[in-house]
């Protein structure tokens, strides 16, 4: 009778991978210089990194320190983690080197990133996690500079 119970039952496949690869990353600048204290590099930074979701990448909070940004992000399975990481850190380095021209002074040699990160398993504490993510301009004290040009939408003559 238990067998006939265990033979019955129907198993159905989910349509799609339910797994998570969720991770904390934390990339630090070389030299830890303090180069995510203006708006325009934050949003160069936040746009490489999200040119990776066509890839299956998902992020979740990003929190820039000043020299360093801590994110949560599922990497999908077929990569991983330190491809991952060297995956982000290239695509982001590249479109700072292209936007802002003046970071070739400061890294000629155009290495952005120090080679040091740090990455965790977010498991089932996701929410303290992101909630630590969000407080990192509070936490290192950064003050960041609005310099994101505004398009005007009407033209106003005075």
């Amino acid at each position: 009778m238990i067998q006939e119970e265990l033979n019955s039952f129907s198993y159905k496949k989910p349509s799609e991978d339910t797994r998570n690869n969720w991770v904390t990353m934390m990339f630090v600048t070389k030299k830890r210089y303090n180069c995510f204290r203006k708006q325009s590099v934050i949003n160069t930074c936040i746009e490489a990194f999200e040119e990776f979701k066509a890839l299956g990448f998902e992020f979740g909070e990003m929190g820039f320190g000043g020299t360093h940004v801590h994110m949560s992000v599922n990497v999908p399975k077929k990569y991983s983690i330190q491809v991952a990481g060297i995956m982000l850190k290239s695509r982001s380095a590249k479109r700072i080197f292209e936007k802002h021209h003046g970071f070739r002074k400061r890294y000629p040699k155009g290495s952005f990133w120090s080679g040091y990160e740090h990455h965790e398993s977010i498991g089932k504490n996701r929410e303290e996690s992101e909630a630590y993510i969000r407080i990192q301009p509070i936490h290192h004290n950064v003050k960041i500079i609005d310099d994101v040009q505004k398009t005007l939408t009407t033209f106003t003559a005075s």
